[in-house]
């Protein structure tokens, strides 16, 4: 059953001069982004964001949310939450400033009725507000309609989150505790600074580096782990992916000019290098929980990789060849690659390195027939391998 979100984005940041919480930098993009993006990801279907007052960071992050296809909305008063909220489903409570790890927001999102998010009365969760003598609440909660309207019809100024959290502990609300190492990791904490924000994202970053999409090739085996050890530093230097890639595909335009001067090795090594970014750009859209792109943007820069092998080639093959590998590319990016392995998936990538690797022993011809029926054989592996 889909449920909507309600993020807390009011409290001022403990910084100077102050912002919010839900402003500060975070994982490529405002915290309050990132809380609406693992809520989305969790299963909420729409995302209302409450607020005292609309900041210009808070609207162009709506505006970018709404740019990738999320709900969104800005809710300045109950009236307006009475209006917005949905009455037949229940709604995902965050707190404002909270970092929650993704499998704790899934675990949540995935079953019905009130429950909440605890942490053991310590020492490491001491920034948490406590809800009794042995427990505090770690900044995520799930209610139901009645809970929340009924809390809604209340009259007076107060905290909706924290009301409705203690309504959901009157009610008995199940409990899911935290591990204690999540607490000390940074797994899950409420962030206060840009200093805070900073030392958690790194351990978020750290705790999605294992994380790997289904692709194949050199691609696969080369530049995506390289790309998971690059990303992460990237991210905690605030290097937007939008820049990245718009770096990857003016390396990529950059290659074609000495492959034009007839300096094959060097344009070769270029393009790999901007393949490279091109998937470490890749890695950051992961890090910050955005989709990854499938429209035009994400083949600007294998495109010059393909103009290269034709550009570099000697007749008519080296075009055939750059076009079979150009199928095979929009296969492999948008997952319709079958049953075949990675390895059996013929990329740009791993088809440059075999000719960068043939030109230094001065084979290159034979490293095109090479490609081609590498290339052939990876459409076959696509189209006629079952499945198991």
């Amino acid at each position: 059953m889909s449920f909507a979100a309600i993020l807390s984005a009011s409290r001022p940041s403990t910084d100077s001069p102050p912002g919010l919480r839900a402003s500060l930098h975070f994982a490529g993009q405002t915290l309050v982004e990132y809380q609406a993006r693992q809520a989305v990801q969790a299963g909420a279907d729409r995302i209302l964001i409450l607020v005292s007052v609309i900041t210009p960071a808070l609207s162009q992050a709506v505006d970018r949310l709404s740019a990738d296809g999320i709900a969104v909305a800005l809710v300045r008063d109950m009236v307006s939450m009475v209006r917005d909220a949905p009455r037949d489903g229940d709604v995902l409570l965050v707190a404002d400033g909270a970092v929650v790890a993704q499998a704790h927001f899934d675990n949540i999102g995935a079953n019905e009725g009130n429950a909440l998010l605890v942490a053991d009365d310590s020492r490491a969760s001491g920034p948490l507000e406590r809800i009794d003598a042995g427990q505090r609440w770690a900044g995520l909660a799930r209610v139901g309609p009645d809970l929340l309207f009924g809390t809604l019809d209340m009259i007076g100024d107060w905290d909706l989150a924290l009301t409705l959290v203690r309504a959901a502990v009157q009610k008995g609300a199940r409990r899911v505790t935290v591990p204690q190492d999540d607490l000390l990791e940074g797994r899950v904490a409420l962030v206060e600074s840009q200093e805070q924000a900073d030392l958690v994202a790194q351990a978020v970053t750290a705790a999605g580096a294992s994380s790997v999409r289904g692709r194949g090739g050199i691609e696969h085996y080369l530049l995506a782990p390289l790309a998971r050890r690059i990303g992460p530093a990237l991210m905690r230097m605030q290097v937007p992916a939008v820049q990245v890639r718009i770096a990857a595909m003016a390396l990529g335009a950059i290659a074609l000019v000495p492959i034009e001067l007839q300096w094959m090795l060097t344009g070769f090594g270029i393009l790999i290098g901007a393949l490279l970014l091109a998937e470490t750009a890749d890695r950051l859209d992961e890090l910050a929980l955005r989709p990854p792109p499938l429209g035009w943007t994400a083949f600007v820069t294998p495109g010059f990789a393909l103009m290269g092998v034709a550009l570099a080639g000697a007749d008519a093959l080296s075009t055939y060849l750059a076009l079979l590998l150009a199928v095979i590319l929009t296969a492999d990016r948008w997952g319709r690659t079958g049953a075949a392995r990675p390895w059996m998936v013929a990329t740009p990538g791993g088809v440059l390195l075999l000719l960068l690797l043939a030109g230094l022993i001065g084979a290159t011809e034979s490293g095109y027939d090479v490609a081609m029926v590498m290339a052939i054989a990876s459409v076959a592996a696509i189209l006629l391998r079952k499945p198991g």
